[in-house]
């Protein structure tokens, strides 16, 4: 066996993996939808950087370790079943199944560190991982014992675990022992974005089934769609593929994990959490298209597309790529328009979807011209 080899492609194991890991998406938007008030989003946010740690924890893991054996197999499905559980307890993870979301990550965790030193004879990796294990076993030992304890204890068990999993790779003192295959890293976090909007347009779509279908309300569904669909251009419109480059083309092992976790784990949660948000402004939209949406609704839908326009726009600086002026520019738009949506939810909704399209082709088709005019200059030469 042979950890994962320069160039590998993402297997399909791990986009399975993926699919289960997105199921988070579905229950923090269904949670949201049916409790949308400041506690419960923040009891969704602080859940969500949680899990996302140890989700992009295996992404990492994936890029080091292939699944290549019956016995990394069975491992990583060990870690599915894990997040699974994690995701089945969100509902009632601030009550009775706090303690199964508490088992859950636990289990991750264990799976996650026993996996990497499964790195054959990789010393530099596992010197990582040993560094990195005791956070992360810290973490997870303080998301069981909140799980198990009532009321301000877990908030406050919970926010230090995240504050802890967030300042751990400043604490870490080798990060330069990570190696990353640029293309692989790239393409792991470029699928789980692609499966969470799926899963975003499948929750959009749950909410038809108690409805009688309309031709307002499908309409609605239509454009929660093109929302999507312009979450998915911002993203996949060639800055993946720029930003796979600018990773590559970093020399020094350290700086390079350290942009990794920077652009792909912290600027990356915002992605998500956008996604979670639309979902939900879409879905309460779809129940009330023809009223004005209450004011969470009308905030949700906005501020879900400026977060996933913003943590893109600071996946791009960090990365040091165009573009990130107009994304800032459309979350400003869209934050915007939110009394719109007081007014008359599908106002709101064709109002951010032709903010989001009118600065992404403004961004494409400067974009054109300049690759245009480099391309003219290079044949002159």
């Amino acid at each position: 066996m042979t950890s994962q080899p320069r160039g590998a492609r993402v297997s399909t194991i791990e986009l399975f993996f993926d699919l289960v890991f997105v199921f988070t998406v579905t229950q923090f938007a269904s949670l949201l939808v049916q409790h949308l008030d400041l506690l419960h989003t923040a009891r969704v946010l602080l859940m969500l950087g949680i899990i996302w740690w140890m989700y992009s924890g295996y992404a990492w893991l994936t890029n080091a370790v292939a699944p290549s054996s019956t016995l990394r197999r069975t491992l990583l499905l060990t870690g599915m079943a894990g997040f699974l559980l994690i995701a089945l307890a969100i509902p009632e993870a601030f009550g009775a199944g706090g303690w199964v979301f508490g088992a859950g990550y636990l289990l991750v965790t264990v799976v996650h560190t026993t996996l990497f030193l499964h790195a054959d004879d990789n010393i530099s990796i596992r010197t990582a991982v040993f560094q990195l294990a005791p956070f992360n076993g810290a973490a997870a030992v303080l998301v069981l014992a909140g799980g198990l304890l009532p009321g301000a204890w877990r908030y406050g068990l919970w926010a230090l675990a995240l504050a802890l999993v967030i300042a751990a790779p400043y604490l870490q003192r080798g990060m330069g022992h990570w190696t990353i295959d640029a293309g692989h890293f790239a393409e792991r976090h470029g699928l789980v974005i692609i499966v969470a909007i799926g899963e975003s347009v499948v929750a959009v779509g749950l909410a038809f089934a108690d409805l009688k279908l309309t031709v307002t309300n499908v309409a609605v569904g239509i454009l929660g769609l093109c929302i999507a669909y312009y979450l998915y251009w911002n993203y996949f419109s060639g800055d993946e593929t720029r930003a796979e480059h600018a990773l590559a083309a970093l020399r020094d092992p350290a700086r390079k994990a350290r942009v990794a976790v920077l652009a792909w784990g912290y600027a990356h949660y915002l992605l998500i959490a956008g996604i979670v948000f639309v979902a939900v402004g879409v879905k309460l939209a779809v129940a009330h298209s023809t009223e004005a949406s209450h004011w969470p609704a009308a905030i949700a839908l906005s501020a879900g597309a400026a977060a996933f326009l913003l943590g893109h726009a600071w996946f791009l600086q960090i990365l040091s790529i165009r573009g990130a002026a107009f994304r800032v520019a459309a979350a400003a738009g869209v934050l915007a328009v939110i009394p719109l949506g007081h007014w008359l939810a599908v106002a709101q909704l064709v109002a951010v979807l032709l903010i989001m399209a009118t600065a992404v082709i403004a961004r494409d088709q400067r974009t054109i011209r300049r690759e245009h005019s480099t391309a003219i200059h290079d044949f002159g030469r």
